[in-house]
């Protein structure tokens, strides 16, 4: 018994193991590449583990290669204003959601699931067209809307779910007490789900930070792009890439989500958790 029990531990390591050595490569070959040289990043056979490790291409980076901190501080404007405007909406929206049911509820909930099966360049169009009325292309409010739109269906869902967890009792408690609607909202109920609040803010920080087709379909001026759509349209070129400064970029470009991430892991997953098993 403990010997099928220990050999089914072995196995399991094995094959956690291997599941992520296959997810980490890709970023350890970035990591390597963005040490070598373009001529050894070129070189076949290639070179796992640098030959001759350099820092020029970060040095180049820092001192030669200013549109990439415009494209930088874009990204940060865009996917802090997205970030912020879609946990604001789905608060208010999320609230509505789980607490007024009234006769269309039902077909609210399958719209922003289907919104979920179409992919976003589908939309693109129809989304250019809108934002070209408005007199909102080539804006970066234009693609913080986008974005936030985009993401929208999931994150009021996933907020409902938490508004669902929270007893009525209360906010009938504070509405004796005199409380009104939004008082109940921000003052009862908003502390108690602070963990949905900080996961819909970081899942929507995250993807904003990763958008491409937004970006590069409604900016045109290259001082308004972001990082992903500036890196793809100024370093990326049709015959040869620098591939040891590409790869240097993706690490850079690549560090705030590092270090998001593993600062509030445990607060994200506890909240999508948690959402997921509410209601």
């Amino acid at each position: 018994m403990k010997r099928n029990r220990l050999l089914s531990n072995i196995v399991k390591y094995v094959v956690l193991i291997v599941i992520l050595v296959f997810l980490l490569f890709p970023l350890f070959w970035v990591l390597m590449t963005s040490f070598k040289s373009n001529m050894e990043a070129y070189k076949f056979p290639p070179t796992f583990i640098p030959e001759n490790p350099t820092i020029q291409s970060y040095i180049d980076l820092f001192t030669k290669n200013n549109e990439f901190f415009i494209y930088y501080r874009n990204n940060f404007i865009v996917a802090g204003g997205a970030a912020a405007l879609t946990t604001f909406i789905a608060i208010m929206a999320g609230y509505a959601l789980s607490r007024f049911h009234f006769r269309w509820n039902g077909w609210i909930v399958a719209c922003f699931t289907s919104a979920q099966m179409f992919p976003v360049v589908s939309r693109l169009i129809s989304l250019y067209k809108i934002l070209g009325d408005v007199h909102l292309i080539n804006t970066r409010l234009g693609v913080v809307l986008a974005i936030t739109a985009s993401m929208l269906p999931f994150t009021i869902m996933l907020m409902s779910s938490f508004y669902d967890g929270i007893p009525v009792e209360l906010e009938e408690a504070a509405r004796v007490d005199g409380a009104g609607r939004l008082q109940i909202l921000f003052k009862v109920v908003a502390p108690l789900i602070k963990p949905g609040m900080l996961a819909v803010g970081i899942y929507a920080f995250l993807l904003s930070w990763d958008d491409y087709l937004h970006a590069a379909t409604l900016i045109q001026t290259d001082a308004l792009r972001t990082l992903s759509a500036g890196v793809a349209l100024r370093y990326l070129g049709e015959l040869s890439y620098d591939w040891s400064l590409v790869n240097t970029i993706s690490i850079v470009g690549t560090l705030p989500m590092v270090i998001l991430f593993f600062l509030f892991q445990k607060y994200m997953v506890k909240g999508l958790v948690a959402g997921a098993v509410k209601g």
